[in-house]
Order: C-alpha cells, then structure tokens, then sequence
C-alpha cells in the first residue's frame, strides 16, 4: 500500500494531487470497506433477524447519519481552535473501528441503534478536519479534481464491502454476525495507514483562552456561501438513507443474496463519475452540476417510485450513483472555495451541522410515509423535495448569487 502510494507521488502525485489527499483516499477507501461490509446487510439483519419496523430502520439510519453530520461543526470548531487535525481524523477513524463488534454482538434494536450513533459520531468527528486538510493542502487549480479523487476512492470502498458482503454471505448464509466481525480487519489496517502514512498538517492556531465565537464566523461568511447552505439544507431533505433503496429492492423481488449489489452498484457508478465531474468542475459551473445531479435524483426517485421490477431497480440504482458523483465531491469544493480562511474547518462542520438536521427530518419522513402509506409515497416525496431543490438552485443562478 505504501509503496503503490509513493510510487505515485513525491510531495505530489502526477496528476499534480498532492500525497496527502491520495493517503486520506485510501483511508477512506479502507473503512468504507470495513464500514459497507455491515451497512449493506444492517436493513436485512434489523428487519429479519431482530424483526425491526421500517419506522426504527428510520429511526436509526436517520439518527445515525445525523450524528455524523452535526457532529462535524464541532470536530471542525475544535480543529481550528487548536490544529492536530490529523489526530481528530484518527479519533474519528478509531471511533469507527470500536463500534463494529457491537453490530456482531446486538440481540436488540436499541443495540444497533447504540452502535450506529456511535460509529456515525466518528465519521463525523473524522469528516470536517479531513476535508479541511484537502483544501489547505491542494492548489485552487486543481481542488475539484482532488476532492473528486477522494470522494472516488472513498465509493470505490463503498463498493468493494458490499461486494465483499455478497461472496461471504453465499459461504455463511444468513450469518450476518460472522461477516460483522470480518469487517473489523480492513477498519483497523484504516488506522495503520493513518499512523504511519499521513503527515500532521498544522496550520496557524488561534490562542486557546479566546472564546468559539460563532457570530464571527457568521459575520465573515460571504452571501453565496449562505445560499449554498439554503441548497445543502433542502438538497438534504430530498435525500434519505440508502436502507430504503435496499428494502425496495427486496419488495420487487431481488433474492436476498444478491441484496447487497445494490450498494455496490450505487458506489460503483458513484466513483467512476466522481472524480471525472471534479475535474470538470475546476473548468466549469459548479452549480450547473449540483444542477445536473439533482435531475439525476428526481429520476432515481421517479424510477423506484413508479416501476416495482428488478430492472426498475437497477435504473434507479445507477441514477443515484450519478446523482452522488455530481453533487458530494462538488459540495465540499464549493465549501472550500466560498469558506472563509480562518474558518475552513468550522465551515465544513456547520454546512454539514445544518444538512444533518435536515437528513435526520428526511429519514424519519421517509420511514413515516412508508408506514402509513406505501414505498412509492415514499420516493415520490423524494423526488418532490428534489424538484424544489433544484427550482431554488435555478432561482439562485440566474440571480448570480451563487456560482
């Protein structure tokens, strides 16, 4: 792993990427294996093994993803009040990691619920100084480029766990536990490689006894970067977890077994597009892709709301792979591009603070109308919240308020 990553680079790669972001790739792309190898078969586990409703699978992927989002305004706060951010990735990483015999080991829901919040309050600690270190680290000409490339190697992860989750599932069916405790080896060959391959980025600090004033922060950040929080807000409520994707696909008749796929195919198509869409957005708009994947949504949405066949599925899964490759890495470029200086850190943690709150709406809507009405409500909610994101972003374009 070393070598293949110095091979690439010296203080930067060739494609002019600098080391550090293809260390935090391959970090990323480590736990997600760890982590994808459990998420892709948890919706299956809560709801057959433990017997869970949709309305706690909601509960619990709602609250789980939330935590990880509102937790990054403080991760990134406490990283530009005091530097070390490399340590608050490894706190966050390691976090990760302990949660994960607790998925092995749950008989009760409010187990795995208690292990979800915690292993999502770890990616949320990781999240802000990770990306804060991108931006400090990468020259402007090529920042969509590198948050691409991460983003990339992070859904390549995405999809080698779920893959993974598969083939041990045709060995050890139905146990769910033995691939649990399997997953914990790629989490903690993630915290080698942040030990010993990536460099303490320290930027100036601020002195320790000044209070964490949020109003400066406020008062700093420039009217585009307020509208684009108005858009991550509402482009959030458009987006619930990926479990109901997964109960979908077991309502039109994909065989258990190959369940998991669907996640694999969601981050397949998502890292073959991400880094092509951040390159092209350090030449281009980068709204008109937010724009792009939007549109992308509203006809995932449509497709899993409207067709219930297994070929439905596989449409809606590679619209949502597209969605994600246009929209995820294009946010975090844009919060390091209209993010105040001083504040890079804190702008990551209150821009995801404040779609954590909107995510956390989403998945318990979702999970409500599922109950009460169909699956097909549910998407077509989806697509609805989609179709006003993307009439606000349009509003904002043509106004030149944001880029």
């Amino acid at each position: 792993m070393f070598d293949l990553l110095h091979s690439h680079t010296g203080k930067r790669a060739n494609s002019g990427i600098p080391k550090t972001v293809w260390v935090l790739g391959f970090v990323s792309l480590l736990m997600d294996i760890s982590s994808e190898m459990i998420h892709a078969l948890l919706p299956l586990f809560m709801s057959t093994t433990l017997g869970a409703s949709a309305l706690w699978i909601g509960l619990t992927e709602g609250v789980g993803e939330s935590a990880a989002l509102i937790s990054k305004v403080f991760s990134g706060v406490i990283a530009d009040k005091f530097g070390k951010k490399k340590w608050l990735v490894f706190t966050g990483y390691a976090l990760g990691v302990l949660s994960k015999p607790f998925f092995a080991l749950a008989t009760c829901m409010p187990v795995v619920f208690g292990a979800r919040f915690f292993d999502r309050i770890g990616k949320g600690i990781r999240g802000a100084p990770r990306d804060a270190i991108v931006a400090e680290v990468t020259p402007d000409s090529v920042r969509g480029a590198a948050y691409g490339l991460r983003q990339s190697l992070d859904a390549a992860g995405a999809f080698i766990g779920p893959a993974l989750a598969t083939i041990l599932l045709m060995f050890f069916t139905e146990n769910f536990r033995i691939i649990f405790w399997l997953a914990l080896i790629p989490g903690l060959c993630c915290l080698a490689l942040i030990l010993f391959g990536v460099e303490n980025v320290e930027t100036e600090k601020k002195p320790v006894k000044e209070p964490i004033e949020f109003k400066t922060f406020f008062l700093q950040i420039s009217p585009a970067f307020k509208c684009l929080l108005v858009i991550g807000i509402v482009f959030s409520l458009a987006r619930f977890s990926n479990a109901f994707m997964i109960l979908r696909a077991a309502d039109c008749g994909v065989p258990a077994p190959l369940i998991p796929l669907i996640l694999v195919g969601i981050n397949l198509v998502f890292a073959a597009s991400s880094y092509p869409f951040g390159k092209l957005a350090d030449h281009l708009s980068s709204s008109k892709f937010l724009a792009l994947g939007l549109i992308f949504l509203i006809a995932s949405d449509s497709v899993f709301a409207l067709w219930q066949t297994p070929y439905a599925v596989a449409g809606g899964v590679v619209l949502f792979g597209l969605h994600l490759g246009a929209s995820q890495g294009i946010f975090s470029m844009m919060v390091a591009k209209l993010a105040p200086a001083t504040f890079k850190a804190t702008a990551f943690g209150v821009f995801n603070f404040l779609c954590g709150l909107a995510t956390l709406m989403a998945g318990l809507l979702a999970g409500f109308i599922w109950e009460l009405y169909s699956p097909a409500y549910t998407f077509a909610l989806g697509a609805i919240f989609a179709l006003l994101s993307l009439l606000l972003l349009t509003v904002l374009m043509r106004r030149h308020l944001i880029d």
